[in-house]
C-alpha cells in the first residue's frame, strides 16, 4: 500500500460518519476525495465548511481542505482505498434496504483497478459484504475478486464497521477498537494495513459476517437494555413513584447497572439495527424483538402522559425541549422527541412552542401545526408547561428557581430537585405497542 502522502482514498457518503472519518484520513497526510450525491453537501466540504453538527469537525475540515488532502465530489475517481459510508435504512416492515450500499458499489466498480481495497462501513445485515463481492464480480469480470475463484484476487473487499458515539466521533474514531472483517484473512490483513494508519485502539481482524453480526450485536445489546429501563418507567409513573431514584438505587448495588429511560430510542443505530437480525431470522429474535416493540412504544406512551398534562391546563402555552435523538447534537434522525412533539403541535396548535438550540428552523413533520421555534429564556419566560425531551446541556444547566413554579415532565430525569407532579394528572396510561 502507498505511503501516507501518496495514498489516495476515496470515501462514499459524506454523512455523520462519511465526512469525519474522510477528514480524520486526511489529517494522516493522505488524499482523500469525499463523494455525495448532494451537491450542496459536496460545495459546503469543498469550501471548508460543514454540515452536520459534531466537536470540532469544522476546524478539522477547513484545515484538511486548505492543505488540499480533502476534496469533495458527486462523481468517483481511481483510489487505492474506497470506504463506502452511507445509509442503511429498513422499509415500512422493518426489513433492511441496502440499496444505497449497492448503489456506491456500483459506483466503486467503475474506478476499481489491481491493488485497490474496498471497505463498507455502513451499519448492514449480516450477508451484505458478500453482495457487495458479487456485485463488483459481476461488474468488473477483468478483476479477480476475493471468494470467487482460485488464484490470487486482484482486491481486497472487507467489512469494518464505526462505533462511533455523537459529539465524540473525532475521538472514537481514533481511539476506539474496531473489528474489522474481510471476505478472506488476506482481505482482512490489507484493510488492517489501512486502518493502522489512523487508529491508536486495537484493530481486529475476523470474517465479514462475523463483523457485520458484532456491530449489529453492539446495538441490540444496548435497545434491550434500554428497554427494561423505559418498561421500569412506565411501571414506576403508573405506581406513583420516581423512576429516577429506584434506578440510582438499584444501580448501587454491585452487579447492577441500569441504563436511563426517556421518550423512546432514535438515531440511525440503536432504533434500526435491532430489526436486522430479527429479520435475518425471525424464529429466533424474541427477546430483540420485544426490546424493539418496548422502545417504539414508549414513544407512544410519552405522547399520552404529555397530552394528559396539556389538556389539565386549558390554553396554557407548552414548551417542548429537544428534538434532537440524544444530547448535543442536531441529528434527528428516527428521534422519538421529534416525533413527541411534532404529535404535540398538530394536536394543540399554536400553543406547542419548541426550544432546539441545534435548529434553525422546524423540521418539516411540523408543518401545518402552527408550532414556533423559540430558545431556552423565552419558552421560561412564557411556558408555564415544560416538556424535557432531550438532555441537552443547556436545558441541565437551568436552575431550580427558574422552574421550580412550572408544571414538568421530564423525559430524561436531568432535574432530580423538581417538583413532582401528581400521578393523577398524568397516569395511569398502558404502554402499548
Amino acid at each position: 500500500m502507498p505511503t501516507d502522502a501518496e495514498l489516495k482514498v476515496a470515501v462514499l457518503g459524506l454523512g455523520y460518519i462519511g465526512l469525519p472519518t474522510a477528514a480524520v484520513i486526511a489529517r494522516t497526510g493522505a488524499q482523500v476525495l469525499g463523494i455525495d450525491v448532494s451537491q450542496s453537501v459536496v460545495d459546503t466540504v469543498n469550501s471548508g465548511r460543514v454540515h452536520i453538527e459534531e466537536i470540532d469537525l469544522d476546524g478539522l475540515v477547513s484545515g484538511v481542505v486548505a492543505r488540499g488532502n480533502l476534496r469533495a465530489s458527486t462523481l468517483i475517481e481511481p483510489a487505492d482505498v474506497f470506504v463506502i459510508a452511507v445509509p442503511t435504512p429498513f422499509d415500512d416492515n422493518h426489513a433492511p434496504d441496502i440499496g444505497y450500499v449497492l448503489k456506491a458499489a456500483t459506483t466503486v466498480a467503475a474506478a476499481l483497478k489491481a491493488g485497490d481495497v474496498v471497505i463498507l462501513e455502513s451499519t448492514s445485515p449480516v450477508g451484505t459484504t458478500e453482495k457487495v463481492r458479487d456485485l463488483l464480480a459481476k461488474l468488473r469480470p477483468d478483476l479477480k475478486v476475493p471468494g470467487t475463484g482460485p488464484g490470487t484476487p486482484d482486491i481486497a473487499i472487507a467489512y469494518c464497521p464505526e462505533r462511533v458515539l455523537p459529539g465524540r466521533i473525532l475521538v472514537e474514531l481514533i481511539d476506539n477498537d474496531r473489528v474489522i472483517g474481510g471476505i478472506t484473512p488476506r482481505c482482512a490483513r490489507k484493510a488492517l494495513q489501512f486502518y493502522r494508519r489512523f487508529v491508536r485502539g486495537a484493530c481486529v481482524t475476523t470474517t465479514a459476517r462475523a463483523a457485520e453480526m458484532t456491530k449489529l450485536t453492539e446495538n441490540a445489546f444496548r435497545d434491550v437494555n434500554i428497554a427494561f429501563a423505559n418498561e421500569l418507567s412506565v411501571v414506576a409513573g403508573n405506581l406513583g413513584i420516581d423512576v429516577w431514584e429506584v434506578i440510582r438505587l438499584a444501580n448501587r448495588h454491585p452487579r447492577v447497572n441500569i441504563l436511563s429511560p426517556g421518550p423512546g430510542v432514535g438515531g440511525h443505530c440503536i432504533a434500526v439495527d435491532p430489526w436486522f437480525l430479527v429479520h435475518g431470522d425471525p424464529e429466533n429474535t424474541p427477546l430483540i424483538r420485544t426490546a424493539r416493540e418496548v422502545n417504539d412504544a414508549k414513544t407512544g406512551y410519552t405522547i399520552g402522559r404529555a397530552e394528559a398534562l396539556i389538556e389539565a391546563m386549558p390554553g396554557a402555552p407548552v414548551a417542548c425541549l429537544g428534538l434532537a435523538f440524544k444530547a448535543n447534537i442536531d441529528d434527528f434522525r428516527e428521534s422519538p422527541a421529534l416525533k413527541v412533539a411534532a404529535s404535540l403541535a398538530h394536536r394543540f396548535g399554536e400553543r406547542v412552542r419548541i426550544v432546539e438550540p441545534y435548529a434553525d428552523t422546524l423540521p418539516k413533520a411540523f408543518d401545518g401545526s402552527g408550532a414556533g421555534l423559540i430558545d431556552i429564556d423565552t419558552a421560561l419566560e412564557t411556558c408555564p408547561i415544560l416538556i424535557v425531551l432531550v438532555d441537552h446541556d443547556v436545558f441541565r444547566s437551568v436552575p431550580l428557581e427558574e422552574r421550580a413554579a412550572k408544571r414538568v415532565y421530564d423525559t430524561r430525569g436531568i432535574w432530580p430537585d423538581q417538583p413532582q407532579l401528581a400521578v393523577s394528572e398524568v397516569s395511569p396510561i398502558r404502554l402499548a405497542s
